[in-house]
C-alpha cells in the first residue's frame, strides 16, 4: 500500500538528478494547456468589450443624453440626498438590430470556442501523453526532453480520440453535479500515463484499465493533491516562480510515481518480475550473464577449461593430452 510519504520521497530524488529538464517540460506543458484555453477566455472578454462599445458608440449620438449643464443642475437639486440616481442611458433598438447583434457574439463565442477545444485536443492532449512519458521514465533514468514529442510520433490518432473522449464523459458527469464529475475525473487519471507507457493500448482498454487502478485510490489521490496546496499558495508571493521552478516538476514527479507504484507495485516496472520468462530453448552460450549496458554485438565469454569431451565409463571430462586419458 502507497503512502505520501514514499511518493514524494522518490519524486524529490529523481527531481534532483534530472532537475532543469524537468523544469522545461513542465513549463512548456503549463504553456500549451493556458494556451488552449486562452481562447474561450478571449471569447467571454471578447463578447463584453464588443458590447461594451457598441453601447458606448449609440450613447454618444443619441438625441436624449444629457448635456453637461443639465447634469450639473440634477447633481445641485439632489445635494442633499443620500444616494444620488445616476441617469440611465438607455438604447432603442428594433428587435431586428437586436438580433443581429446577439448572433454576431453568438458567432464569434462559437468560433473562439471550436478552436480552443481544436487545440486542446490536437495539440495540449498529446503534449500531455508526452509530459507523462517523460515523467513516468525520469523516475528511474534521465529522461530527455524529445519525450513531449512522443504522443504526436506513436500512434497519434487513438491518442486523440481517447483523450478526446476522456475529456467529454468528465464534462458530462460534470454537468450533471460537480462532484461525479471530480469522481470520474479521478477515474480517468491514469489514460495519459496508461498512453504513454503503450501507445498500443486501444481506448477501451485505457479507460477499463484507469478504473481498475483507481479502484479504491481516488480519495486518497484526492488528498495527495491537497497536500501540494501549501506550495501553490507560495505562488502569489513569489509571483509564480515557486510554481514554475519547483511546485509544477515536484507536482508532476509524484502523480509519475503514483502511477508505477499503482501499476508495477513498489518494485517498479524495471523488475525482474516483469520481465517474461527464458524460453527451455535457450542455448548455454546465451544464458551467460551479461553485465548491465553491454554492447548487444559484443561476443560471449569463452571459458579455458571447458571440457570437450566424456568417458562413456565416467562422470570425469577427458581432455586431448592428458596422460590419464
Amino acid at each position: 500500500m502507497w503512502t505520501r510519504k514514499e511518493l514524494k520521497n522518490k519524486a524529490k530524488e529523481t527531481l534532483r538528478l534530472n532537475y532543469w529538464k524537468t523544469v522545461l517540460i513542465a513549463l512548456i506543458f503549463t504553456i500549451v494547456c493556458s494556451g488552449a484555453g486562452a481562447f474561450g477566455a478571449a471569447s467571454g472578454s471578447g463578447n463584453v468589450n464588443a458590447r461594451t462599445n457598441v453601447d458606448a458608440s449609440v450613447t454618444t449620438t443619441s438625441d436624449d443624453a444629457l448635456t453637461e449643464e443639465e447634469f450639473d443642475e440634477m447633481l445641485d437639486e439632489s445635494e442633499n440626498d443620500s444616494i444620488v440616481e445616476l441617469p440611465h442611458f438607455a438604447v432603442d433598438l428594433t428587435p431586428g438590430e437586436k438580433l443581429a447583434i446577439f448572433g454576431v457574439l453568438a458567432t464569434t463565442f462559437v468560433v473562439l470556442l471550436a478552436l480552443g477545444l481544436t487545440l486542446a485536443a490536437f495539440l495540449a492532449n498529446p503534449v500531455e501523453v508526452g509530459t507523462a512519458r517523460f515523467f513516468t521514465r525520469n523516475l528511474n533514468q534521465k529522461a530527455e526532453v524529445k519525450e513531449i514529442a512522443f504522443g504526436f510520433d506513436n500512434n497519434y490518432r487513438e491518442t486523440v480520440k481517447t483523450m478526446i473522449l476522456r475529456d467529454l464523459y468528465t464534462i458530462l458527469w460534470g454537468m450533471l453535479l460537480i462532484v461525479p464529475g471530480v469522481i470520474k475525473a479521478y477515474e480517468y487519471r491514469m489514460i495519459p500515463y496508461l498512453l504513454a507507457d503503450d501507445p498500443t493500448m486501444t481506448k477501451s482498454q485505457a479507460f477499463a484499465q484507469s478504473k481498475r487502478m483507481m479502484d479504491g485510490n481516488k480519495w486518497r489521490a484526492f488528498v495527495l493533491d491537497l497536500s501540494f496546496i501549501g506550495w501553490y499558495l507560495l505562488a502569489l508571493p513569489t509571483l509564480g516562480l515557486i510554481t514554475i521552478f519547483y511546485a509544477s516538476p515536484y507536482k508532476k514527479m509524484t502523480d509519475a510515481a503514483l502511477y508505477e507504484e499503482l501499476r508495477y507495485g513498489q518494485a517498479g516496472p524495471q523488475t525482474s518480475a516483469s520481465l517474461p520468462a527464458p524460453t527451455p530453448v535457450e542455448t548455454a552460450a546465451s544464458q551467460v550473464p551479461v553485465p548491465p549496458f553491454a554492447a548487444a554485438d559484443a561476443p560471449a565469454p569463452v571459458w579455458d577449461d571447458e571440457p570437450t569431451s566424456y568417458d562413456d565409463t565416467s562422470t570425469s571430462p577427458v581432455v586431448p593430452g592428458d596422460p590419464q586419458a
